[in-house]
């Protein structure tokens, strides 16, 4: 049963996830801060900031996640063309100031609201400098035009946000995102909660507490991202994990 909304202090800690609010975003604890401590530990628990400057800061665990099982990723066939072409030059850990500055820029030139507020790009490049966050970059002639980033927790990645500002960049960030997870060994992506353009990639919907099971079984793997940083390889779907 749902319980009253949970105001944090200073001290590290997260209600259990379960007690989030009824309604489907699954509104979860007010207040709190963003130090690299309290997101690892949020991520760990399936929880994850979200909010705008006009809010104070909200704590999420909705009653429905979106995720990507890598094995199971299948491309449309006008985006396994566009794979095949090697369009965009495409590369792991390079760019995550530019990365998360497009995702941001972007849904504001959209005339969008955006959650990826000053104080998120700092705590989320701190993530980065500690190896806890990534990105993916998608570049055509010198020019940066999508691409996406998350946090990594064990053997799972959180997908964050992504952008594109030509056809398709973010789809195909996304496949070599699901390439690098196939080799580094993990399992599953989480994308947070559903909507049409996540299930258009193959997102699946799963109850909270059978996510949460999901990665509370993953959370203590070790991941070596670094082997991958640079330029990533073609896309193939044949990709094999390295552990």
């Amino acid at each position: 049963m749902a319980i009253a909304l949970t105001e944090l202090d200073q001290d590290l800690w997260f209600p259990n996830p379960e007690q989030a609010l009824s309604e489907p975003e699954g509104l979860l604890a007010i207040g709190g801060d963003l130090s690299p401590n309290r997101l690892r530990l949020a991520y760990r628990q399936g929880i994850f900031p979200w909010y705008d400057d006009e809010q104070p800061l909200l704590w999420w665990s909705p009653a429905e996640r979106a995720v990507v099982f890598p094995k199971r990723f299948k491309p449309s066939r006008s985006l396994a063309r566009l794979l095949k072409q090697n369009a965009f030059q495409v590369t792991l850990d390079a760019h995550f100031d530019a990365v998360i500055a497009g995702c941001q820029q972007h849904r504001q030139q959209q005339g969008l609201g955006t959650w990826i507020t000053q104080d998120m790009i700092t705590a989320y490049s701190l993530l980065f400098a500690t190896g806890d966050a990534h990105c993916i970059s998608c570049f055509s002639k010198g020019r940066l035009v999508g691409g996406l980033y998350g946090v990594s927790i064990g053997s799972v990645f959180c997908g964050e946000s992504m952008f594109s500002l030509e056809s398709n960049a973010s789809k195909v960030a996304f496949s070599h995102l699901v390439q690098t997870c196939r080799t580094l060994g993990i399992d599953l992506i989480d994308c947070q909660m559903p909507n049409p353009h996540l299930l258009s990639l193959g997102a699946e919907v799963l109850s909270r507490a059978r996510f949460l099971r999901l990665l509370a079984d993953r959370v203590d793997d070790t991941v070596n991202w670094s082997q991958m940083a640079g330029p990533l390889p073609a896309w193939s779907k044949d990709a094999r994990s390295s552990s």
